[in-house]
Order: C-alpha cells, then sequence, then structure tokens
C-alpha cells in the first residue's frame, strides 16, 4: 500500500512539474504580437526564434536522456526547471534581438533536459501494466497546462506586456523547488531492486538512422509526419500575428479562440478519440482530417466577421488535435517490433518539420499576411495526398503474418 501511495505520489509531482511549466508556456502565446510590435520585430525573426527552440531541443535530447541515466532523473529536472525559469525571465527583460534568441535557445535546451528524464522516470516507479495508465496521466497535466496557459496570460497582460514572461519563470521555479524538496530519485531504487539494467547498446548516430530511414515501409508514414509537422508549425506559428494584423484581435480575443479550441480538442480525445478510431480506423481519420485542417485554414483567408473565424479556427484546431495522436497510433502499428526506434524517428521528422515550418511562415509573413497560411493549406492538402497512398503501400505488409 505504501509503495503504491508513494508511486502515486511521485507521478502527481511530476504531473505537477509539467503543469506548471506548460502552463507558463501557454502564458506568453496570446501577447506575443503586441510584445513584437513593441520590440519592433518581424515575422521572419519570430519564425527563427520558434525554429531555434525546436532545433536546440532536438541537438540536446539524446544527450540529456544519457545524462538522466548517468546522473539520474531528478536532478535532470531540477536543473531543467531551473534553466526554464531563466530562460523565461530573460525573454521578459530582453530589449534587443540577440538576447531573445538566446532566451529561446536555453529554453529548448530545458525542454531537452525536461522531458526525457521525466518519461524515464515515470517507466522507474511503474509496472508494465501500469505505464500507459502512468504516461497518460503526464500527457494530460501537459494539455492541460496549454489549455489554462493563454486564458491565464491573455488576461494577465493586462497588468504589463512582460507580466507573462516573469510569471512563467515563477512557475518554473515553484516547480524546481517542488521537485527539489519533495521528489525522491527514482534511478537508486530501480537498481536497489534488482531490476535488470541494460548495458549500453551500440547505436547508428542520428544522421545515419535519418539516411537509411528511406529503406524502412513505412518511410512515406515518415514523410508524412514531417509535412504534417511542417504544416502544422506554419499554421501556428504566426496564429497570433495573423489575426492580430488582418483582424485587430487582442490578446484576450486570442487566448479566447486558443482556450476554446484546446478544451473542445481535449475533451474529444478523452470522451471519443478511441471510438472514432476503432469506428473508421486510423487512415481514414488522418485522411479527413488532413483533408478538414488544409480547406479551413485556406478558409481563414476569405472570412471576416469574428463568429466566422472563430468557427473556422475551431475546426482547424479540432482536427489537428485529433491528427496528432491518430498519426502516433497509425506509426507505433506500423513500426510492430520496432516501436523505440521507430518512435525516435517519429520524434525526429516532428522536430525537422518544427524547424523547417516556422522560419518558412516567419519569412512569408514578412512578404504578406496571407502566404503562411496559404502555403500550410496546400502543404496539407499535399499531405492528404500522401496519406491515401499510405493505406496501399504500407498497410498491406502488415497483414502479411511471419
Amino acid at each position: 500500500m505504501s509503495i503504491m501511495l508513494k508511486k502515486r505520489g511521485a507521478i502527481l509531482i511530476l504531473m505537477l512539474n509539467l503543469f506548471l511549466v506548460f502552463t507558463g508556456i501557454g502564458l506568453i502565446i496570446p501577447i506575443m504580437p503586441k510584445y513584437m510590435d513593441n520590440l519592433g520585430i518581424t515575422g521572419s525573426t519570430v519564425g527563427l526564434l520558434v525554429a531555434a527552440f525546436s532545433l536546440t531541443q532536438l541537438l540536446f535530447s539524446p544527450l540529456a536522456g544519457r545524462f538522466s541515466d548517468q546522473f539520474g532523473r531528478k536532478k535532470m529536472i531540477v536543473s531543467g526547471m531551473v534553466l526554464f525559469a531563466f530562460s523565461e525571465g530573460l525573454f521578459g527583460l530582453a530589449s534587443d534581438t540577440l538576447l531573445l534568441f538566446l532566451a529561446r535557445m536555453l529554453g529548448g535546451i530545458s525542454a531537452a533536459m525536461i522531458m526525457p528524464a521525466v518519461m524515464a522516470y515515470a517507466a522507474d516507479v511503474t509496472t508494465n501494466e501500469e505505464r500507459a495508465a502512468g504516461m497518460g496521466y503526464i500527457n494530460a497535466s501537459i494539455t492541460t497546462g496549454f489549455i489554462i496557459g493563454p486564458g491565464i496570460g491573455g488576461y494577465i497582460s493586462e497588468f504589463g506586456i512582460r507580466v507573462p514572461f516573469y510569471s512563467a519563470a515563477a512557475a518554473g521555479l515553484a516547480a524546481a523547488c517542488i521537485t527539489l524538496f519533495v521528489l525522491k530519485e527514482s534511478l537508486p531504487e530501480r537498481k536497489e531492486e534488482g531490476s535488470e539494467i541494460q548495458k549500453p547498446q551500440v547505436r547508428s548516430s542520428f544522421l545515419n538512422q535519418l539516411m537509411s530511414s528511406y529503406r524502412e515501409p513505412y518511410f512515406l508514414s515518415l514523410i508524412i509526419v514531417f509535412v504534417l509537422s511542417f504544416g502544422l508549425a506554419n499554421f501556428e506559428t504566426v496564429f497570433g500575428l495573423f489575426v492580430d494584423h488582418k483582424f485587430g484581435f487582442g490578446p484576450k480575443d486570442i487566448a479566447f479562440i486558443i482556450t476554446f479550441g484546446s478544451i473542445s480538442g481535449a475533451v474529444v480525445q478523452a470522451t471519443a478519440f478511441s471510438w472514432i478510431l476503432n469506428r473508421f480506423g486510423e487512415k481514414r481519420v488522418i485522411s479527413v482530417c488532413l483533408l478538414f485542417a488544409g480547406i479551413f485554414i485556406l478558409l481563414t483567408l476569405f472570412v471576416h466577421k469574428f463568429w466566422l473565424i472563430f468557427a473556422v479556427t475551431f475546426i482547424v484546431f479540432l482536427a489537428i488535435d485529433i491528427l496528432r495522436p491518430a498519426i502516433g497510433t497509425q506509426m507505433s502499428m506500423l513500426a510492430k517490433d520496432q516501436q523505440g526506434y521507430v518512435a525516435g524517428l517519429n520524434s525526429a521528422f516532428t522536430s525537422l518539420g518544427n524547424i523547417a515550418g516556422p522560419i518558412v511562415a516567419g519569412l512569408l509573413f514578412d512578404l504578406n499576411v496571407n502566404y503562411p497560411y496559404s502555403l500550410a493549406s496546400i502543404v496539407l492538402l499535399l499531405c492528404f495526398g500522401l496519406s491515401l497512398r499510405v493505406g496501399r503501400r504500407e498497410v498491406r505488409p502488415t497483414a502479411v503474418k511471419v
């Protein structure tokens, strides 16, 4: 009984930490357009700032994962939380572009330190039967933080345009203190319990894995992952800037749209997602969501009234919230006995799309406010066409039993 309570307590602390951090990240979303206007920053710079975060997270994630095995989960989580707090505070204090980029890159490093350590900690303290539930709780805390964050940020920005960044820094420090004083290290406990410790395996380099991925039967799915993340990052990066420049939306308006869309997506994921996949299958759900996302992103260029803008963007966010877990499920089904390897490739192709998408979106935004969404629509509709081919090329081999 006491062991179960310890496990639940540890998971709750991990959830609280991630909830605080991702609430802190969500705080700044609705006020970014005004913040950038105050500093005189272009859309290209905004895209590069988003890409800088994703790039440093991608580059440091493998190293951070090894460090969590070597030095312990708790040290990595606490260090990551402190670095996150520092990066948010620095972003709030920054008055020149160099400091903004430094803050975003440090933020990416902090994310790379936190996420692998948290996932590894959850795996340490749960059995195989408890693993899915534990990961589900952790992902729920991330989603909830993103849902609540923009709404809070939109309102506290009334006290000052930089206040949300300082609030995010305070949330990160609070999370670091909770982890430091309450959470126990999981790695020594795991060793003491006599569980088998895996020896380091010889693994091919990250670049070699990417270069050889074209030989895999699920390569077309990986291309879809890249194109999908590119298109969605293109859409999400300039969303606040787009509705601010084209419709004059303020932080509260942006916060309302993002928060309502996120809540609706979370409700669908919690209540109807499994039924939707079981009823229609991953391939059909992915294709339909890509089609709807592409069409409705295009429609944002032609609507003008608030309720129409809200309705169109709501459909886009809902399609995105269904798409992401659906493509993950499809990749898992195609992976068979290569779950870890394919999950790594999935993450890598997603990160590459998250790096390229914001850069292109920012450059196009400076040329014309409508160009990023025109490209996002084209890319997602192209992805829809690719998704139709996946069924013919990849699903058929999965039926063959070895």
